[in-house]
C-alpha cells in the first residue's frame, strides 16, 4: 500500500474537517449578525465610553478562534440565540464618569509631564429604569463640598475635610492610596454623601482614550461660533462649521485659557457638554454601532484607556444594557451642570444651590429632569375620506386656563440640540 492508502478513516475525517474550516463563510456571517444584534445601540458619547468597557477585548479574542457552524445539523437546537438580557432591567443606574489627567506614558506626550493625578471632569450619568432616558449632570471641579474620611486599599484612612474643592477627593485617594481604586473610591464616596444618590459604578477615561475614540469615528462635526486659540491646550480653531479630529476635540474639552476664553471651568463644562452631545449624534447618525467595520475600531479605541467597575466590565451586562438602550431618542439624552452659585467664602469657588437638591432628588427617585420626548404618531392620510360626525347638541363650555408648561432646569440640553452660531 502507498502512504496515502494506509491512512486511517479517522485521519481522513480529520483532514476533511480541516478543509471545511478553511471556508466558514456561513459562520462568519452569523458571527457578524450576532455582533450587530447583541451590541444594538451602545450608550453614545460619554455613554459609549462606559458601555463598551470589555467589548473590544472580547470580540478581538473571538476573532482568533476558528469557527465551524453546525447549526444546520442541529434542528431546533440550532436556532438563533435569544436577545441579550439586561441584568438590571427595571432598576435605574447611576454611574460616575471621570476624566483623568493622568500624565504618564502616552498621556505625557499629549498633556505634558506632571506629577500626581486629578479628575477635572466629573459627571453623574443616570439611566432610567425603563431605559428611555439618559441624563448627565456635571459637577464643577471648583465646587466646595465636605469630603468624608476615605479608606485606602491598604486599610489606612484619610481625614475628613470641610469646604474643599470637589476634585480634591480623587486627588486625596491617589496621593494617599497610590492607586486608581483608592482615588475613585474616595471620589464616589464623596459624591454619594454630597448628593444622596447611590452610585452603581464608574468609568474613568484618560487623554489618549478620548482622542482615539474621536478619531475612530472619523471626527465630530461641530459649530465653532468664534475663533479659538489656546496654546496651553494646543488648540487653534477658526469660526465655522467643521469636523474636529481627536486632537482638536481633546483640546476643546481641556481648554480654559486663550482667545475668546475667560479661564472659567464652567465655560469649559459647557463646551464639554456640547462636544459630548455632538459625539453622541455623530455615533448615532453614522450607524457606527451597527456597522462591524466601524464598530470594532471604535470599541478598540474606547477600551484602550478606560478603567471601569466590575459592573461595567462584564460582557454580558454591557450587551444586555446596550440592547435595552437600542431605541433611545437623542432628545432623551440630556446634559446639564448642577445648579451653583458663588461661594460666600471665596469668589473663585462655587457651592451648590437649593435647586441642586431638587435635581439630585429627581435622580435618586428616577424622576425625569425634563419631560421625555414621546414618539409622534403618523398623521392620517389627508386623501382618506373623513368619517361622518354624528349629530350633537352644542353646549356652552366655560373657558379654562391652559395647563402650565413643565419646568425645565436651566442649562439643560440634549444630544439632538443643534449648536447655533454658524
Amino acid at each position: 500500500m502507498t502512504p496515502t492508502e494506509s491512512r486511517s478513516r479517522a485521519e481522513i475525517r480529520e483532514e476533511q474537517a480541516l478543509s471545511e474550516q478553511r471556508f466558514p463563510a456561513h459562520a462568519r456571517f452569523r458571527r457578524s449578525h450576532r455582533l450587530m444584534r447583541t451590541l444594538g445601540l451602545v450608550l453614545t458619547g460619554a455613554l459609549a465610553f462606559v458601555a463598551t468597557g470589555a467589548g473590544a477585548v472580547y470580540y478581538t479574542m473571538q476573532g482568533n478562534i476558528t469557527s465551524v457552524d453546525v447549526s444546520a445539523l442541529l434542528g431546533d437546537a440550532g436556532e438563533a440565540q435569544p436577545d441579550p438580557v439586561d441584568p438590571n432591567a427595571g432598576t435605574p443606574l447611576n454611574i460616575l464618569l471621570l476624566g483623568s489627567d493622568d500624565r504618564s506614558g502616552v498621556n505625557a506626550d499629549i498633556g505634558g509631564v506632571e506629577e500626581g493625578m486629578r479628575s477635572d471632569t466629573s459627571i453623574v450619568m443616570h439611566i432610567s429604569a425603563d431605559r428611555s432616558r439618559v441624563e448627565l449632570v456635571s459637577i464643577p471641579r471648583d465646587t466646595l463640598v465636605d469630603i468624608p474620611s476615605c479608606t485606602m486599599t491598604d486599610g489606612t484612612t484619610t481625614w475628613a475635610q470641610s469646604d474643599a474643592m470637589f476634585n480634591k477627593a480623587f486627588a486625596i485617594g491617589w496621593d494617599n492610596g497610590g492607586d486608581i481604586t483608592s482615588a475613585v473610591g474616595c471620589a464616589m464616596k464623596t459624591v454619594q454623601e454630597v448628593t444622596g444618590v447611590t452610585l452603581s459604578g464608574f468609568a474613568l477615561v484618560d487623554f489618549a482614550g478620548f482622542q482615539s475614540m474621536i478619531d475612530s469615528i472619523g471626527g465630530v462635526p461641530m459649530c465653532i461660533p468664534e475663533n479659538i486659540e489656546s496654546p496651553d491646550a494646543g488648540l487653534y480653531l477658526s469660526a465655522g462649521y467643521q469636523t474636529l479630529n481627536g486632537a482638536q476635540a481633546l483640546g476643546l474639552a481641556r481648554a480654559r485659557k486663550g482667545t475668546n476664553m475667560d479661564g472659567s471651568d464652567l465655560k469649559r463644562i459647557d463646551r464639554q457638554q456640547e462636544l459630548l452631545g455632538a459625539t453622541a449624534s455623530a455615533v448615532l447618525d453614522r450607524n457606527t454601532l451597527l456597522d462591524p467595520s466601524s464598530l470594532l475600531p471604535f470599541l478598540n479605541a474606547a477600551t484602550s484607556s478606560i478603567t471601569a467597575s466590575p459592573e461595567l466590565a462584564s460582557i454580558q451586562n454591557l450587551s444586555g444594557l446596550a440592547f435595552a438602550l437600542r431605541g433611545i431618542d437623542k432628545n432623551n439624552i440630556t446634559f446639564m451642570t448642577i445648579p451653583i452659585m458663588e461661594a460666600p467664602s471665596d469668589h473663585n469657588r462655587v457651592v451648590m444651590t437649593s435647586e441642586a437638591d431638587t435635581i439630585w432628588g429627581k435622580i435618586a427617585s428616577d424622576t425625569p429632569l425634563v419631560e421625555p420626548v414621546v414618539p409622534v404618531e403618523p398623521s392620517p392620510d389627508p386623501a382618506a375620506p373623513a368619517p361622518e360626525a354624528p349629530d350633537v347638541v352644542e353646549t356652552p363650555v366655560e373657558p379654562t386656563a391652559p395647563a402650565p408648561a413643565p419646568e425645565t432646569p436651566e442649562g439643560v440640553t440634549s444630544a439632538a440640540t443643534v449648536i447655533d452660531g454658524c
